[in-house]
């Protein structure tokens, strides 16, 4: 459904996106995941047909970016983090404006609004303004608005920021339902969302792949992970003594909470990662809070892969660009 190949996208001299590479399959429910700055938004706006990319090539459904961004938009259902929604129409009349500017003969809108009606759960409330509806209401008929076209691929940008946990699991209900009728590309930090949700991974980080796939194949390359929190004192030290150890394939150090995390390579180069680490710290005399292996989750994944590219994840620099 989405190819691209090597597509780069700056904002003047920032590069944003940087000959970044990966496809997205026919139905797949997709987790697009990254750090703030990773170039995600970007990304999404380019997959939408807002604007092509600076170079590379771009496909959604066939159709390239640069040459036709009508028809990529045609194919396209959009849900930004930021919903955009008219508070003084009613449910149905707000779903009636967005099916006429798909195109949608005025004979088809009714039956195609009835439809997304039912499929998102706001037949109840179709007759109310949007300007009373919950926040969790009011996300559902931003999902009615992308879906009422009947889109071929169906883009989601954080789309359970500040629902409340019981809106977040109604509306990854609400997402359930959907799969395999539409291909899914769903943009979010939190990893539960798309554990629980996606069978397709993309991850970028400052602009470039670190890695896609099927879900499974990737929870399937997991390395042992160790979490370790040292002294203020010996932090700088003892990062620098894990990046020389042979055992260690990569660090990657969280700035706000002095914890290291430390992907250790598979036996049998390294049966017990936690005895290996603490003495590695005994013998050179650093002083460790805490260490324990990280849990084995999509979370140890997104952390192995970030510590194979430049940068730091945990925090975002003023002039990155999502």
């Amino acid at each position: 459904m989405i190819e691209a190949s090597n597509i780069t996208r700056r904002y003047g001299s920032l590069k944003a996106v940087d000959a970044l590479s990966f496809e997205v399959p026919q139905g797949a429910v997709c987790g697009f995941l990254g750090p703030n700055g990773a170039g995600k938004s970007t990304t999404i706006r380019m997959i939408a047909g807002l604007f092509a990319p600076d170079s590379g090539h771009l496909m959604v459904g066939g159709v390239d970016v640069a040459r036709d961004p009508l028809g990529v938009r045609a194919q396209v259902g959009y849900l930004p983090e930021s919903t955009a929604l008219y508070p003084e129409l009613r449910v149905e009349e707000y779903l009636a404006f967005r099916a006429g500017l798909t195109g949608m003969s005025s004979q088809a809108i009714p039956a195609a609004i009835m439809k997304t009606l039912e499929s998102c759960g706001l037949g109840d409330v179709r007759r109310r303004l949007v300007s009373g509806l919950s926040r969790g209401y009011r996300q559902r008929v931003g999902l009615a608005a992308a879906l009422v076209g009947d889109p071929a691929l169906l883009i989601l940008d954080e789309p359970t920021v500040g629902l409340d946990p019981v809106q977040q699991r109604a509306f990854r209900a609400l997402l359930a339902d959907l799969a395999g009728e539409r291909t899914v590309l769903l943009s979010s930090h939190l990893m539960a969302e798309v554990d629980l949700s996606c069978d397709w991974l993309v991850m970028i980080a400052g602009g470039r792949m670190v890695a896609s796939g099927a879900r499974d194949e990737i929870l399937g390359q997991r390395h042992p992970l160790v979490d370790v929190r040292v002294s203020n004192d010996d932090l700088d030290r003892f990062e620098d003594l894990c990046r020389d150890h042979d055992a260690i394939d990569s660090v990657v150090r969280d700035r706000g909470s002095k914890h290291v995390f430390l992907k250790v390579k598979a036996a049998p180069q390294c049966k017990d990662p936690l005895r290996m680490v603490g003495e590695l710290a005994s013998l050179n005399e650093v002083v460790l809070h805490e260490l324990r292996e990280a849990s084995s989750s999509l979370e140890e994944i997104f952390l192995q892969h970030a510590g194979e590219t430049d940068g730091d994840w945990s925090t975002t620099s003023s002039g990155e660009v999502s």
